[in-house]
């Protein structure tokens, strides 16, 4: 059995001394990356070994893919939920997790209100005259994703970003509204469904993206009353094109507000180009959408099987009465949360009760963490880190603290990887799981974690940090590479780019 890594006694700025042919075949393997490696056309480490836990650390359990799961053992739970709740953790922060035990770190996570980010100005302020670089943007939220006293509530706010999405370039950096988005979906994180959704609906940020800030009874537009069926409550096959159509005059009437910043730039734009400014426009004292009755629709729609006229509370209270919608966002949830490709009698047992606490989220959240199922093998880094996820847990994991610096360069490197923050790819978000690894996606997180170490002024001192961030737990191939690495540098590049490390 091979022997766990000995840490080094000091700090060391080191030449990364393995061959990075090696740590792309490690990193390779994660979701089944074989099939990656040979795209790569790259080989196999050795002969096909057992498969090992580090001694000392965790004892053979039930196994899953090409580990031991070692969920039996109190440390690797916490380790778990943190991977899973937060964005992994630091040290110091798992250290303490393992003190307070599972139970006590759940209830912290979850009863713990969400702490407000620092305010950004210049986001506030965005106007024609101003917008608002969209890194920056980025950088204060991964800023803020790297020290929050309450990560749970971050890893909340990204996991509905990618439900309730929008994207800057249609939602505007001319504009506050995705940066105010961003503040609506953390504050709302684990609260009831229902008041979820009309705030989502009246956010301005998705007034813009899904166009309902322009729809009016005359003119419906029929766009954000599809995706609130299909893609944020009911799921596909769940409703009709006739709903959709009903939806979106029921829906129709709001604008989005204008701020003192556009106010004045568009007195400033009419004034430069001797027009007069609109008698209509004026700065509006609120941060959501502005609802006009003369806009709406007036007379009876047919919706979801009722009849009556509608209005947006209305329609938001018959999409929550459809059987579709507590499996469709437990289904979420969990395969957010617990692993791709839940039982379904797991997903009934949470749905029942999700429903009967008139939607709860809180609920729902201690439901899945406190579940056999979260805990079960087959959920041990059954899921893929996304690029964010992957790159905060890489800084938390080398102790990098605050550096305005380093969060722009997150920025840039998440681009890379193909998860740029406030720009998903499409309505339905981002991919998830095993999409996040390709062969190029495997070569850049390979490229991230080498930029990242060769970075820093020091290489902090490896340890026991395959515990903290592996449990101890690894392949015979990043063993093998681990004890024979020669240094401290190389050590933390084999596990920031392992198969395991790319696993939550």
């Amino acid at each position: 059995m091979n022997e766990p890594p000995k840490p080094a006694k000091k700090t060391q700025k080191a030449p990364l001394g393995i061959k990075r042919r090696h740590v792309l075949v490690g990193a390779g393997a994660a979701a089944g990356g074989l099939a990656v490696t040979r795209v790569l056309g790259l080989h196999h480490l050795g002969p096909e070994l057992p498969t090992i836990a580090l001694p000392g650390q965790a004892t053979p359990t039930p196994k899953t893919k090409d580990w031991i799961a070692p969920l039996d053992k109190p440390e690797a739970q916490v380790a778990h939920l943190l991977r899973r709740a937060t964005f992994g953790a630091t040290t110091a922060e798992y250290d303490a997790a393992v003190s307070d035990g599972f139970k006590t770190t759940v209830d912290r996570l979850i009863e713990t209100p969400a702490a407000e980010p620092p305010v950004m100005q210049a986001a506030e302020d965005a106007s024609q005259e101003k917008p608002l670089p969209p890194v920056q943007l980025q950088a204060w939220w991964l800023d803020w994703m790297l020290r929050s006293p309450t990560p749970f509530a971050e890893r909340m706010a990204f996991f509905w970003h990618g439900h309730f999405t929008s994207d800057f370039r249609k939602v505007n950096p001319q504009t506050p509204f995705i940066y105010w988005q961003n503040l609506t979906w953390r504050r709302m994180a684990l609260s009831n469904l229902s008041d979820m959704l009309y705030k989502v609906t009246i956010d301005p940020g998705m007034l813009r993206y899904l166009d309902l800030g322009t729809s009016t009874g005359r003119s419906p537009n029929e766009n954000y009353s599809r995706e609130l069926m299909e893609l944020f409550t009911m799921g596909v096959g769940t409703f009709t094109e006739d709903d959709v159509r009903a939806g979106a005059k029921a829906l129709a009437g709001w604008r989005e507000p204008v701020t003192q910043a556009m106010y004045d730039a568009a007195v400033k734009r009419a004034m430069e180009q001797g027009r007069p400014v609109p008698r209509n426009l004026q700065p509006d004292p609120g941060k959501t959408g502005v609802f006009e009755q003369q806009r709406a629709y007036v007379g009876p729609v047919t919706f979801l099987g009722d009849t009556r006229q509608w209005g947006t509370t209305s329609v938001l209270e018959k999409i929550l009465k459809q059987d579709s919608v507590a499996p469709f966002i437990v289904t979420k949830v969990a395969r957010e949360f617990v692993n791709q490709d839940p039982d379904l009698a797991y997903v009934k047992r949470l749905a029942e009760t999700f429903r009967k606490t008139k939607y709860d989220v809180k609920t729902l959240m201690r439901d899945v963490f406190t579940s056999p199922e979260f805990l079960s093998p087959p959920s041990y880094r059954a899921l893929v880190k996304s690029p964010t996820e992957l790159m905060i847990h890489t800084t938390k994991a080398l102790g990098l603290g605050q550096q305005p610096q380093l969060t722009r360069g997150l920025a840039v490197a998440g681009n890379g990887m193909g998860q740029a923050l406030f720009d998903p790819p499409e309505v339905g978000g981002w991919p998830s799981n095993a999409s996040w690894i390709s062969s190029n996606n495997v070569l850049e997180r390979v490229n991230f974690a080498q930029a990242t170490l060769t970075a820093l002024p020091t290489i902090p001192a490896f340890g026991k940090a395959y515990v903290t961030h592996l449990d101890g737990v690894v392949s015979p191939a990043t063993a093998q590479l681990l004890n024979s690495s020669p240094d401290d540098a190389t050590r933390w590049l084999i596990l920031l780019a392992s198969p395991e490390f790319q696993l939550k």
